[in-house]
């Protein structure tokens, strides 16, 4: 539906964005994306095609001969993922180096908040091979104290978190344990 953030991976030089879904289709549906574009001249789905396989119930017939590209990763529906920061510091441990941090706003419209945290998605070429949560705390069960929007790599390889929540800037630092 909408990209918000997007980076060049450091080495392969390809364009990786995130895509946010469309709204009322439920809950569950449809999943926000992370696409990656090699080429140029792709086509994502939207307004026809959400995520790998979810047909829009008002224009996916018109989409029917759309040759769309996978996304690269399925977000939960709903987390809202905005900025995109590939990670090109020396501060974290090398397994973060030239791997995709993204930022989770969170939901706004979901019976049960779900996004709200920084993500790292780890990549081999063009693909995602795994994720973990790098830095949340965000949602919590007295409700939302912050939205992260985006991530920046400072020269020291810091780490900057926006939060237009909160009205922040997080600063995240790693020291050897």
């Amino acid at each position: 539906r909408n990209t918000v953030g997007f980076d060049w991976h450091p080495v392969t030089k390809s364009l990786w964005f995130t895509d946010n879904g469309r709204d009322w289709l439920g809950d569950d549906l449809p999943p926000d994306e992370l696409n990656v574009a090699p080429a140029p001249g792709l086509h994502f789905g939207y307004p026809y095609l959400h995520g790998k396989s979810v047909r829009d119930p008002e224009y996916g017939e018109k989409g029917k001969e759309i040759n769309k590209a996978p996304p690269a990763h399925e977000f939960q529906a709903h987390v809202a993922p905005l900025g995109a920061e590939f990670y090109t510091g020396k501060m974290f441990p090398e397994k973060y180096r030239n791997q995709l941090f993204v930022a989770q706003h969170g939901s706004w419209n979901r019976s049960t908040k779900v996004g709200y945290k920084v993500v790292a998605l780890f990549i081999e070429g063009e693909r995602v091979t795994g994720s973990e949560v790098f830095a949340e705390g965000w949602l919590g069960p007295d409700g939302v104290s912050g939205r992260p929007v985006d991530i920046e790599t400072m020269a020291d390889g810091s780490l900057l978190v926006s939060d237009d929540g909160a009205g922040r800037i997080y600063r995240i630092t790693y020291k050897e344990p």
